[in-house]
Protein backbone atom coordinates (compact mmCIF):
# COMPACT_ATOMS: atom_id res chain seq x y z
CA UNK A 1 0.00 0.00 0.00
CA UNK A 2 1.27 3.43 -0.94
CA UNK A 3 0.98 5.95 1.87
CA UNK A 4 -0.01 9.53 1.02
CA UNK A 5 0.83 12.59 3.05
CA UNK A 6 -1.54 15.48 3.71
CA UNK A 7 -1.35 18.95 5.21
CA UNK A 8 -3.57 19.46 8.25
CA UNK A 9 -3.77 23.12 9.29
CA UNK A 10 -4.40 24.18 12.88
CA UNK A 11 -4.42 27.40 14.81
CA UNK A 12 -3.05 27.30 18.33
CA UNK A 13 -6.63 27.26 19.59
CA UNK A 14 -7.86 24.43 17.34
CA UNK A 15 -4.74 22.39 18.14
CA UNK A 16 -5.35 22.73 21.88
CA UNK A 17 -9.04 21.88 21.41
CA UNK A 18 -8.10 18.82 19.31
CA UNK A 19 -5.81 17.56 22.08
CA UNK A 20 -8.32 18.35 24.83
CA UNK A 21 -10.99 16.32 23.02
CA UNK A 22 -8.72 13.28 23.10
CA UNK A 23 -6.65 13.82 19.97
CA UNK A 24 -8.43 11.00 18.13
CA UNK A 25 -10.48 12.93 15.55
CA UNK A 26 -9.26 15.51 13.04
CA UNK A 27 -11.69 17.46 10.89
CA UNK A 28 -11.98 19.69 7.84
CA UNK A 29 -14.44 22.27 6.51
CA UNK A 30 -17.70 21.46 4.72
CA UNK A 31 -16.41 22.45 1.28
CA UNK A 32 -13.44 20.06 1.57
CA UNK A 33 -15.57 16.93 1.26
CA UNK A 34 -14.35 15.95 -2.21
CA UNK A 35 -10.64 15.98 -1.37
CA UNK A 36 -11.30 14.33 2.01
CA UNK A 37 -12.66 11.38 0.05
CA UNK A 38 -9.13 10.80 -1.31
CA UNK A 39 -7.59 10.34 2.15
CA UNK A 40 -7.32 6.70 3.19
CA UNK A 41 -6.54 4.79 6.40
CA UNK A 42 -2.79 4.61 6.83
CA UNK A 43 -2.17 8.05 5.35
CA UNK A 44 -0.29 10.60 7.43
CA UNK A 45 -1.56 14.08 8.35
CA UNK A 46 1.27 16.56 8.92
CA UNK A 47 0.01 19.19 11.36
CA UNK A 48 1.02 22.81 10.82
CA UNK A 49 0.20 25.68 13.19
CA UNK A 50 -0.57 28.75 11.07
CA UNK A 51 -0.14 31.55 13.61
CA UNK A 52 3.44 30.67 14.49
CA UNK A 53 4.34 28.97 11.15
CA UNK A 54 5.56 25.73 12.75
CA UNK A 55 5.08 22.01 12.20
CA UNK A 56 3.52 20.81 15.42
CA UNK A 57 2.39 17.20 15.02
CA UNK A 58 2.02 14.00 13.01
CA UNK A 59 -1.19 11.93 12.83
CA UNK A 60 -1.99 8.59 11.22
CA UNK A 61 -5.44 8.17 9.71
CA UNK A 62 -6.93 5.06 11.34
CA UNK A 63 -10.29 4.85 9.56
CA UNK A 64 -12.41 6.16 6.68
CA UNK A 65 -13.79 9.69 6.48
CA UNK A 66 -17.16 10.35 8.12
CA UNK A 67 -19.49 13.32 8.40
CA UNK A 68 -20.38 14.68 11.83
CA UNK A 69 -21.70 18.22 12.38
CA UNK A 70 -23.19 17.46 15.80
CA UNK A 71 -20.30 16.38 18.03
CA UNK A 72 -18.61 19.47 19.46
CA UNK A 73 -14.81 19.46 19.31
CA UNK A 74 -13.88 22.97 18.15
CA UNK A 75 -15.49 26.11 19.55
CA UNK A 76 -15.45 28.39 16.52
CA UNK A 77 -16.07 26.01 13.61
CA UNK A 78 -17.57 22.58 13.08
CA UNK A 79 -15.10 20.94 10.64
CA UNK A 80 -17.70 18.24 9.81
CA UNK A 81 -15.59 16.03 7.47
CA UNK A 82 -13.72 13.98 10.02
CA UNK A 83 -11.21 11.16 10.34
CA UNK A 84 -10.35 8.89 13.25
CA UNK A 85 -6.64 9.44 13.87
CA UNK A 86 -3.79 8.22 16.00
CA UNK A 87 -1.29 10.74 17.37
CA UNK A 88 2.26 9.78 16.42
CA UNK A 89 3.85 13.08 17.46
CA UNK A 90 2.34 16.04 19.32
CA UNK A 91 4.71 18.88 20.19
CA UNK A 92 4.27 21.87 22.43
CA UNK A 93 4.38 25.20 20.55
CA UNK A 94 7.75 26.10 22.07
CA UNK A 95 9.23 22.84 20.74
CA UNK A 96 7.48 22.83 17.35
CA UNK A 97 9.53 23.01 14.14
CA UNK A 98 9.66 26.46 12.47
CA UNK A 99 9.08 25.99 8.76
CA UNK A 100 11.77 28.55 7.98
CA UNK A 101 14.31 26.27 9.65
CA UNK A 102 13.70 23.87 6.74
CA UNK A 103 13.72 26.43 3.94
CA UNK A 104 16.92 25.04 2.38
CA UNK A 105 15.36 21.58 2.13
CA UNK A 106 11.66 21.96 1.28
CA UNK A 107 10.38 22.44 -2.27
CA UNK A 108 8.04 25.22 -1.11
CA UNK A 109 11.01 27.61 -1.09
CA UNK A 110 12.46 26.85 -4.52
CA UNK A 111 12.34 29.28 -7.46
CA UNK A 112 10.31 31.91 -5.65
CA UNK A 113 9.60 35.13 -7.56
CA UNK A 114 8.19 36.60 -4.35
CA UNK A 115 9.98 35.73 -1.06
CA UNK A 116 6.62 35.21 0.67
CA UNK A 117 5.09 33.09 -2.09
CA UNK A 118 5.62 29.90 -0.04
CA UNK A 119 2.79 30.95 2.28
CA UNK A 120 0.32 30.17 -0.49
CA UNK A 121 0.79 26.47 0.25
CA UNK A 122 -0.62 26.93 3.76
CA UNK A 123 -4.00 28.56 3.16
CA UNK A 124 -6.20 25.51 3.09
CA UNK A 125 -6.23 21.87 4.10
CA UNK A 126 -6.22 19.01 3.47
CA UNK A 127 -3.67 19.36 0.69
CA UNK A 128 -1.38 16.66 -0.64
CA UNK A 129 2.28 16.96 0.38
CA UNK A 130 5.08 15.64 -1.79
CA UNK A 131 6.63 12.49 -0.27
CA UNK A 132 10.12 14.04 -0.33
CA UNK A 133 8.85 17.11 1.58
CA UNK A 134 6.88 14.93 3.98
CA UNK A 135 9.95 12.84 4.84
CA UNK A 136 11.95 15.99 5.63
CA UNK A 137 9.21 17.33 7.91
CA UNK A 138 8.65 13.99 9.65
CA UNK A 139 12.37 13.66 10.31
CA UNK A 140 12.41 17.15 11.84
CA UNK A 141 9.35 16.33 13.97
CA UNK A 142 10.95 13.15 15.28
CA UNK A 143 14.12 15.02 16.14
CA UNK A 144 12.12 17.71 17.97
CA UNK A 145 10.25 15.02 19.90
CA UNK A 146 13.37 13.09 20.92
CA UNK A 147 15.54 16.13 21.62
CA UNK A 148 13.20 19.05 22.38
CA UNK A 149 14.65 22.53 22.04
CA UNK A 150 12.74 25.49 23.45
CA UNK A 151 12.32 28.13 20.75
CA UNK A 152 10.54 31.37 21.78
CA UNK A 153 7.24 32.03 19.98
CA UNK A 154 4.63 34.77 19.87
CA UNK A 155 1.77 33.70 22.14
CA UNK A 156 -0.62 36.20 20.53
CA UNK A 157 0.04 34.72 17.10
CA UNK A 158 -0.36 31.23 18.49
CA UNK A 159 -3.83 32.09 19.75
CA UNK A 160 -4.82 34.14 16.71
CA UNK A 161 -7.85 33.26 14.61
CA UNK A 162 -6.96 33.53 10.91
CA UNK A 163 -8.91 35.69 8.48
CA UNK A 164 -11.67 33.78 6.72
CA UNK A 165 -11.87 34.11 2.95
CA UNK A 166 -15.12 33.75 1.02
CA UNK A 167 -15.55 33.64 -2.75
CA UNK A 168 -18.32 35.60 -4.50
CA UNK A 169 -19.53 35.71 -8.09
CA UNK A 170 -19.87 39.10 -9.80
CA UNK A 171 -20.65 40.21 -13.33
CA UNK A 172 -16.95 40.62 -14.01
CA UNK A 173 -15.96 37.24 -12.54
CA UNK A 174 -15.21 35.52 -9.25
CA UNK A 175 -13.70 37.50 -6.36
CA UNK A 176 -12.66 36.73 -2.80
CA UNK A 177 -13.33 38.98 0.18
CA UNK A 178 -11.85 38.42 3.66
CA UNK A 179 -14.03 38.46 6.73
CA UNK A 180 -13.37 41.46 8.94
CA UNK A 181 -11.03 41.23 11.90
CA UNK A 182 -11.07 43.38 14.99
CA UNK A 183 -7.84 45.37 15.01
CA UNK A 184 -5.94 45.62 18.27
CA UNK A 185 -5.64 49.39 18.72
CA UNK A 186 -5.66 49.63 22.48
CA UNK A 187 -8.40 51.35 24.46
CA UNK A 188 -7.35 54.88 23.49
CA UNK A 189 -7.40 54.03 19.79
CA UNK A 190 -10.75 52.27 20.03
CA UNK A 191 -12.29 55.23 21.89
CA UNK A 192 -10.98 57.74 19.33
CA UNK A 193 -12.17 55.63 16.39
CA UNK A 194 -15.62 55.39 17.95
CA UNK A 195 -15.74 59.14 18.65
CA UNK A 196 -14.97 60.05 15.03
CA UNK A 197 -17.38 57.42 13.78
CA UNK A 198 -20.09 58.93 15.99
CA UNK A 199 -19.36 62.44 14.68
CA UNK A 200 -19.86 61.25 11.09
CA UNK A 201 -23.08 59.47 12.07
CA UNK A 202 -24.41 62.59 13.81
CA UNK A 203 -23.35 64.87 10.96
CA UNK A 204 -25.06 62.73 8.32
CA UNK A 205 -28.21 62.49 10.41
CA UNK A 206 -28.28 66.27 10.98
CA UNK A 207 -27.96 66.79 7.23
CA UNK A 208 -31.19 64.86 6.74
CA UNK A 209 -29.54 61.76 5.29
CA UNK A 210 -29.96 58.12 6.11
CA UNK A 211 -26.84 56.73 7.77
CA UNK A 212 -25.41 53.22 7.90
CA UNK A 213 -22.45 51.88 9.86
CA UNK A 214 -20.41 48.73 9.50
CA UNK A 215 -22.44 45.69 10.48
CA UNK A 216 -20.06 44.82 13.33
CA UNK A 217 -20.47 48.34 14.79
CA UNK A 218 -24.26 48.65 14.86
CA UNK A 219 -24.51 47.71 18.54
CA UNK A 220 -21.78 50.12 19.63
CA UNK A 221 -22.21 53.53 21.25
CA UNK A 222 -20.34 56.68 22.11
CA UNK A 223 -20.96 58.94 25.10
CA UNK A 224 -24.23 57.17 25.84
CA UNK A 225 -25.52 57.48 22.26
CA UNK A 226 -26.28 54.16 20.60
CA UNK A 227 -25.32 53.98 16.94
CA UNK A 228 -28.39 51.83 16.25
CA UNK A 229 -30.70 54.70 17.26
CA UNK A 230 -29.36 56.83 14.40
CA UNK A 231 -28.57 54.24 11.72
CA UNK A 232 -30.37 51.92 9.32
CA UNK A 233 -30.73 48.26 10.23
CA UNK A 234 -30.08 47.28 6.62
CA UNK A 235 -28.65 49.20 3.67
CA UNK A 236 -31.30 49.43 0.87
CA UNK A 237 -28.88 48.68 -1.97
CA UNK A 238 -29.14 46.07 -4.69
CA UNK A 239 -25.65 45.24 -5.83
CA UNK A 240 -24.13 41.78 -6.19
CA UNK A 241 -23.30 39.87 -3.01
CA UNK A 242 -19.60 40.76 -3.10
CA UNK A 243 -20.30 44.52 -3.35
CA UNK A 244 -22.89 44.34 -0.58
CA UNK A 245 -20.40 42.49 1.61
CA UNK A 246 -17.81 45.24 1.10
CA UNK A 247 -20.32 48.03 1.75
CA UNK A 248 -21.47 46.26 4.89
CA UNK A 249 -17.97 46.65 6.36
CA UNK A 250 -17.42 50.36 5.66
CA UNK A 251 -17.32 52.47 8.83
CA UNK A 252 -19.95 55.08 7.91
CA UNK A 253 -22.11 55.57 4.80
CA UNK A 254 -24.41 58.49 4.02
CA UNK A 255 -27.38 57.65 1.81
CA UNK A 256 -29.92 59.77 -0.01
CA UNK A 257 -32.77 57.49 -0.93
CA UNK A 258 -31.21 54.37 -2.41
CA UNK A 259 -28.00 56.02 -3.55
CA UNK A 260 -24.73 56.40 -1.66
CA UNK A 261 -23.93 60.06 -1.02
CA UNK A 262 -20.57 59.44 0.67
CA UNK A 263 -18.57 56.66 2.30
CA UNK A 264 -16.11 57.14 5.17
CA UNK A 265 -13.38 54.98 6.65
CA UNK A 266 -11.93 56.03 10.01
CA UNK A 267 -8.31 54.93 10.18
CA UNK A 268 -6.66 55.29 13.57
CA UNK A 269 -4.44 52.20 13.33
CA UNK A 270 -0.78 52.13 12.43
CA UNK A 271 -1.23 50.28 9.15
CA UNK A 272 -4.24 52.26 7.80
CA UNK A 273 -4.54 49.65 5.05
CA UNK A 274 -7.92 48.12 5.80
CA UNK A 275 -10.14 51.10 5.01
CA UNK A 276 -8.23 52.00 1.85
CA UNK A 277 -8.50 48.43 0.63
CA UNK A 278 -12.26 48.44 1.17
CA UNK A 279 -12.54 51.65 -0.85
CA UNK A 280 -10.43 50.07 -3.57
CA UNK A 281 -12.61 46.95 -3.60
CA UNK A 282 -15.74 49.07 -3.92
CA UNK A 283 -14.41 51.00 -6.92
CA UNK A 284 -13.11 47.84 -8.58
CA UNK A 285 -16.46 46.10 -8.34
CA UNK A 286 -18.61 49.15 -9.24
CA UNK A 287 -16.42 51.29 -11.56
CA UNK A 288 -19.41 52.98 -13.21
CA UNK A 289 -20.94 54.31 -10.02
CA UNK A 290 -19.53 57.61 -8.76
CA UNK A 291 -19.26 57.48 -4.99
CA UNK A 292 -17.46 60.07 -2.88
CA UNK A 293 -14.95 58.29 -0.70
CA UNK A 294 -13.12 59.67 2.32
CA UNK A 295 -10.40 58.43 4.67
CA UNK A 296 -10.66 60.17 8.04
CA UNK A 297 -7.46 59.96 10.06
CA UNK A 298 -5.29 61.95 12.51
CA UNK A 299 -3.26 64.85 11.12
CA UNK A 300 0.00 63.00 11.81
CA UNK A 301 -1.17 60.23 9.45
CA UNK A 302 -1.88 62.59 6.55
CA UNK A 303 1.22 61.75 4.52
CA UNK A 304 0.81 58.06 5.24
CA UNK A 305 -2.76 58.13 3.90
CA UNK A 306 -1.67 59.85 0.68
CA UNK A 307 1.23 57.45 0.16
CA UNK A 308 -1.06 54.45 0.51
CA UNK A 309 -3.76 55.85 -1.77
CA UNK A 310 -1.13 56.56 -4.43
CA UNK A 311 0.44 53.10 -4.38
CA UNK A 312 1.00 51.73 -7.93
CA UNK A 313 -1.60 49.00 -7.40
CA UNK A 314 -4.26 51.68 -6.79
CA UNK A 315 -2.91 54.04 -9.45
CA UNK A 316 -3.55 51.41 -12.14
CA UNK A 317 -7.23 51.16 -11.24
CA UNK A 318 -9.82 52.69 -13.53
CA UNK A 319 -10.43 55.31 -12.30
CA UNK A 320 -7.32 55.63 -10.07
CA UNK A 321 -8.11 55.58 -6.37
CA UNK A 322 -6.39 58.96 -5.93
CA UNK A 323 -9.10 60.54 -8.10
CA UNK A 324 -11.96 59.09 -6.06
CA UNK A 325 -10.76 59.07 -2.48
CA UNK A 326 -9.92 62.12 -0.35
CA UNK A 327 -8.53 62.72 3.12
CA UNK A 328 -10.12 64.52 6.10
CA UNK A 329 -8.15 65.07 9.30
CA UNK A 330 -9.73 64.61 12.72
CA UNK A 331 -8.99 68.23 13.60
CA UNK A 332 -10.56 69.58 10.39
CA UNK A 333 -13.72 67.55 10.92
CA UNK A 334 -14.08 68.68 14.54
CA UNK A 335 -13.45 72.33 13.69
CA UNK A 336 -15.96 72.33 10.84
CA UNK A 337 -18.66 70.67 12.91
CA UNK A 338 -18.27 73.36 15.55
CA UNK A 339 -18.52 76.10 12.90
CA UNK A 340 -21.66 74.79 11.22
CA UNK A 341 -23.68 73.56 14.19
CA UNK A 342 -26.05 76.56 14.03
CA UNK A 343 -26.62 76.40 10.27
CA UNK A 344 -26.29 72.73 9.50
CA UNK A 345 -29.93 72.44 8.44
CA UNK A 346 -29.20 74.84 5.55
CA UNK A 347 -26.19 72.92 4.24
CA UNK A 348 -26.00 70.36 1.46
CA UNK A 349 -24.08 67.13 2.02
CA UNK A 350 -21.62 68.15 -0.68
CA UNK A 351 -20.05 70.65 1.76
CA UNK A 352 -17.97 67.76 3.13
CA UNK A 353 -16.03 67.69 -0.12
CA UNK A 354 -14.84 71.25 0.45
CA UNK A 355 -13.05 70.35 3.67
CA UNK A 356 -11.48 67.21 2.25
CA UNK A 357 -7.99 67.13 0.72
CA UNK A 358 -7.25 65.53 -2.61
CA UNK A 359 -4.05 63.58 -3.11
CA UNK A 360 -1.22 65.89 -4.16
CA UNK A 361 -0.24 65.78 -7.83
CA UNK A 362 2.74 63.52 -8.53
CA UNK A 363 5.98 65.21 -9.53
Amino acid sequence: MTRNYWLDLFTGKTWEEFLKAGGNVSGFRERRGKICGKIKPGDFLLCYCTGISRWIGLLEVSGPVFYDDKTKIWSQETFPWRFPVKILIALKPENAVPILSLRDELSYFRNLKNPNAWTGHFRGSPARIRPEDARIVISALKKAKDNPVEIPYDEKKYGRTPVKIRRYETKSGSVTIPEEEEEAEGKEGIDKHREIQWMLIKLGSDLGLNVAVARNDRNKEFSGKKFSDFCLDEIPLHFDEATNKTIDNIDVIWLKGNSIEAAFEVEHTTSIYSGILRMSDLISMQPNIKIKLYIVAPEERREKVFKEIMRPTFAKMEPPLSQCCKYISYSTLKKKMEEIKEVIQDLKPSFIDKIAESCPAEN
